[in-house]
């Protein structure tokens, strides 16, 4: 009977270790998920860039409020909890910051920001 009891408590402790795995798992799913999410929005910011760019005449690169506003809206109304993210740039050479709002990070910790940066050809 003892050995049973022994037995079945250490079947529950590996259960317990492979339900913490699984948990785990699933909260790197979800970030990758998120990080995914959010270099779309900074590829999508570089593709307004070159529509802008496109549609100016002469063709100049554009000023970045000329499609901030539009891009911020578009993913941060809704797909994106935003938490300060920026457009910038001068000269063609843009810089997206995007920080965003996880739950997993518990009180007083926080992500690092992702940066993407591009240039556009001077025309």
């Amino acid at each position: 009977m003892v050995e049973a009891l022994v037995a079945v408590l250490v079947l529950s402790i590996g259960l317990l270790g492979v339900a913490a795995m699984q948990l785990k798992a699933l909260q790197s799913a979800h970030m990758g998920y998120q990080r995914a999410v959010v270099s779309l929005a900074a590829i999508d910011a570089q593709e307004r860039a070159w529509a802008g760019l496109s549609q100016s005449s002469p063709h100049a690169c554009p000023d970045t409020t000329t499609f901030e506003s539009a891009w911020l809206s578009h993913w941060f109304n809704g797909i994106l909890i935003d938490a300060g993210s920026s457009l910038s740039g001068n000269n063609c050479t843009y810089s997206v910051t995007l920080d965003w709002r996880e739950d997993r990070y518990a009180t007083g910790e926080s992500g690092t920001a992702f940066t993407y940066q591009f240039r556009l050809p001077e025309l």
